[in-house]
């Protein structure tokens, strides 16, 4: 062997396994292997548990609602001119005849006070119907009134008002503040 063939050896083996190198490299992915697998492993298992659990039982909190003032609604009331206090929503007809529930969250401002708040119901026919919440507590609570509990309406189809008041003879104290926030009817 001279010189020519031993470096065209030498080339041919070079360059080969210079080729084969960069052709391992273009294959190999960007992502090791353990990764690969480890996060196809975890999405099958939360796929399965989503289907498995989740499939089979309906939500327990769903709700469908219809939101009539998200909005926070302060009522300021003092009685010296004044007997009573009214925070009215016009709801313009709404046919109610499909919700359920009304819903709301509601505080009084004044710890010592002892505040009752009516809520009323007015339709289209002048049909109105109330109910009391006694004791509106100092902190956030949220009510749930079912609508069957307002007994003098008879046809929910077109409603005319909901109607938030505060009394005079309904309160402890001559002057203070209730929020009401959230007010909603559910289905």
């Amino acid at each position: 062997m001279d010189k020519k063939d031993i470096y065209e050896h030498l080339a041919k083996i070079y360059l080969d396994a210079s080729v084969k190198g960069k052709k391992a490299k273009k294959n190999r992915s960007k992502f090791p292997k353990p990764f690969l697998w480890s996060t196809v492993a975890v999405l099958s298992l939360v796929a399965v548990f989503s289907v498995f659990f989740l499939g089979k039982k309906p939500l327990k909190n769903t709700e469908v609602a219809l939101v009539v003032n998200p909005d926070l609604v302060k009522i300021n009331f003092n009685f010296d001119p004044a007997k009573k206090e009214t925070y009215a929503i016009a709801l313009n007809t709404l046919n109610m005849s499909g919700f359920r529930d009304l819903t709301f969250e509601a505080r009084r401002s004044n710890y010592n006070d002892k505040v009752a708040l009516r809520v009323e119901f007015t339709n289209a026919f002048k049909e109105k119907s109330e109910m009391y919440l006694q004791g509106l507590p100092h902190k956030w609570n949220r009510y749930r009134i079912p609508l069957a509990a307002f007994k003098k309406i008879s046809d929910w189809s077109e409603m005319a008002e909901l109607a938030f008041i505060i009394e005079e003879w309904n309160t402890k104290e001559k002057n203070g503040l209730v929020y009401i926030d959230n007010v909603r009817f559910l289905r």
